[in-house]
């Protein structure tokens, strides 16, 4: 079995337990604490703001929802049917496209970009989710799908991350509720530095038009009562000029 077949495995069971209720699952804060936040920063980037949108990882699609209020035509993207059904479930009149894709797989990849054209493509916090071996496959994706006149948008969490998700989830009451059922299905955050991103981007051929810092907000709180936010860091990128 492939890294990929597992980790697809991981993620179709814990989609199936996930419970439904909005704001359940760790990651999955309101459009406007995670996606409205960084459309502020990618929309003024966008070389083509008319093009196709692709949220690449979208999950259970409530960032995708949001995007599919404010662009013509926007596709989410997720390697998990269980994620796709809810995706397609609640999306109610907002006309978003789902497509089950293994973004490491380059022909997957290539027959999405031949079906589109070229892309804006927004992509938060998988490549931590992802192993290793897989993430420079899946900046690849964001290349291939951005093509020529497109953009991306990478949110990742940084470095700096990792520390607090292992003080979380070596807590002595355990982990939070929230993000206990991630390690249980084994999907663990894996750490990425902050160098290695850029340099996946360099390996796919595009070039970091614009980064900055930004919190990662979940939907989960400390016992005190306050929001546990995580640092990321964000890239625009595209090719280079």
């Amino acid at each position: 079995m492939s890294v990929t077949e597992r980790y697809k495995e991981a993620w179709e069971g814990f989609w199936q337990d996930a419970p439904e209720e909005p704001g359940s699952v760790f990651w999955d804060a309101e459009p406007g604490l995670a996606v409205g936040l960084h459309l502020a920063l990618f929309a003024p980037q966008l070389a083509v703001p008319e093009l196709p949108v692709v949220d690449l990882g979208c999950g259970n699609g409530t960032q995708t929802r949001f995007l599919a209020d404010r662009f013509a035509r926007v596709v989410g993207a997720d390697l998990s049917a269980a994620a796709l059904a809810r995706a397609r479930a609640a999306a109610g009149a907002r006309a978003a496209d789902y497509h089950q894709l293994d973004a490491t797989r380059t022909e997957q990849v290539s027959a999405l970009h031949a079906e589109l054209g070229d892309a804006n493509v927004y992509m938060r916090g998988v490549l931590h989710q992802s192993e290793p071996a897989d993430r420079q496959a899946l900046v690849d994706a964001v290349a291939t799908l951005v093509g020529e006149r497109g953009r991306g948008f990478v949110v990742e969490l940084s470095e700096r991350a990792g520390p607090a998700l292992r003080e979380l989830a070596r807590h002595p009451a355990g982990p939070p509720p929230k993000l206990a059922p991630v390690f249980a299905h084994g999907i663990a955050p894996g750490e990425v530095s902050d160098a290695a991103v850029p340099g996946y981007v360099a390996e796919a051929g595009l070039a970091v038009l614009l980064s900055g810092e930004l919190p990662l907000i979940t939907t989960e709180f400390t016992a005190g009562g306050d929001r546990i936010e995580l640092p990321s860091r964000w890239l625009v990128v595209g090719r280079p000029s």
